[in-house]
């Protein structure tokens, strides 16, 4: 990628450049049987939108915090990268009550009504589909994010050396969280066109690291699996043939 990349959004960018048909996330849910796979160019849609949902919708600023009550999963990526394209703050498993907005899924909703700030809820249901109906006190992310445009600029820079990311209590800028995703993906032996398959939680750096950052800084991509412990040996060495898995992270059974 291009070293001179100080932000997670300024990866997404260099992926984008470089070639926004490869795959950059592929996502199964062991649990529903999902199977979703976001080519660059459609992750970086996704970020697009929800960037412009985040700085437009909900007037967020930088400076501003957002608890993402979320699990591993694709869309919790999107909105990874969507907070580091505005400059706000993303806190997984952050504290509601300490946050401007919360973001949240069927297992977070409770905890989030804690946030004074807007709340989005995501349904994390196969397709992304919506729920029956928003949950109390929350607008519904599928149901607000697809008239969002495909195109974001920050209405300020995005400051490498502002908070980025606050994960199992430590706090990163983005310049930091960039130098850490590429030494971990140089100690992962990842490189331009690597799959690399995860099976981590999102609430250390390790798991989101190897669920998201350390691909994207080495131009590779991540096969992101929910619930891999349901998977048996078997399985597990078909989807690593399948998926043409090259390098593989803890976190998996």
């Amino acid at each position: 990628m291009n070293a001179s990349d100080r932000t997670p959004a300024d990866l997404l960018r260099s992926a984008l450049a470089a070639d926004p048909a490869r795959p950059l996330v592929t996502f199964y849910d062991d649990a529903t049987g999902e199977r979703v796979e976001l080519s660059v160019a459609t992750f970086a849609n996704w970020v697009a939108k929800t960037a412009n949902l985040l700085q437009g919708e909900l007037s967020a600023s930088p400076g501003d915090r957002v608890a993402l009550l979320l699990p591993a999963h694709w869309q919790t990526a999107v909105w990874l990268l969507a907070c580091s394209s505005v400059g706000v703050t993303a806190e997984l498993g952050g504290d509601p009550a300490d946050a401007d907005y919360v973001v949240a899924g069927p297992e977070g909703l409770e905890a989030g009504l804690a946030c004074s700030g807007d709340r989005i809820a995501l349904s994390l249901a196969p397709l992304g589909r919506r729920f029956p109906a928003p949950p109390a006190g929350y607008a519904d992310y599928a149901v607000e994010v697809p008239s969002q445009g495909d195109r974001f600029a920050p209405f300020a820079p995005v400051d490498p050396d502002a908070p980025a990311l606050v994960v199992d209590g430590t706090e990163l800028t983005g310049a930091q969280l960039v130098e850490r995703a590429r030494a971990d993906a140089e100690e992962l032996g990842l490189g331009v066109g690597s799959r690399l398959l995860s099976g981590g939680a999102y609430d250390t750096w390790a798991g989101v690291s190897a669920g998201l950052y350390a691909p994207l800084a080495a131009g590779g991509s991540v096969v992101l699996c929910r619930h891999l412990e349901q998977l048996d040996e078997g399985g597990l060495a078909r989807r690593v043939e399948s998926e043409r898995v090259t390098a593989t992270a803890d976190g998996r059974p």
